[in-house]
């Protein structure tokens, strides 16, 4: 099936499986491997991509429900201003473990802090919920987002 959408800034016309979904087509087709498949349901976040802005689990997604739409991945938001500011507040408090959850992690957290919607701990921990960290680095995780929104003097 052909679609044709805004990937990471840039124009894409391609061909897209029906029935592939969106992280698969990432990760595999487009080789943009900070896609990453954890759960495969929709339940732990590592997918997470913006479509038009907001933050989805790719894997609830088929790659054609994409066409005419703008999608962000990891290897986008990290390179912004923001997205960098994230990854450093991530890293100067030890956030990161393994890893594998961080690209998701990331990405929700440039979604939250765009949009301006929260500034404490509970609203921030609601926004997040949808990521889940297999080493358990939600208060330094917490830390990192909260210095980034200018709430902790620092990291």
């Amino acid at each position: 099936m052909k679609i044709k959408f805004v990937l990471n800034g840039k124009e894409v016309e391609t061909e897209a499986p029906p029935n592939m979904t969106l992280a698969d087509f990432l990760h595999d087709i487009m080789g943009l491997t900070g896609v990453k498949k954890g759960c495969d349901t929709g339940e732990c976040g590592a997918c997470t991509v913006l479509l038009n802005d907001k933050p989805i689990t790719s894997c609830l997604v088929l790659a054609p429900q994409v066409n005419g739409k703008d999608v962000k991945t990891i290897e986008y938001i990290s390179r912004t201003e923001l997205g960098s500011r994230i990854v450093d507040a991530f890293k100067q408090t030890d956030s990161v473990q393994c890893g594998y959850c961080i690209p998701g992690m990331v990405i929700t957290a440039y979604a939250l802090i765009s949009s301006k919607r929260a500034s404490e701990d509970e609203a921030i921990k609601e926004y997040m919920s949808g990521n889940i960290c297999r080493c358990g680095g939600y208060v330094n995780q917490l830390k990192a987002i909260k210095f980034v929104l200018n709430l902790e003097d620092s990291v």
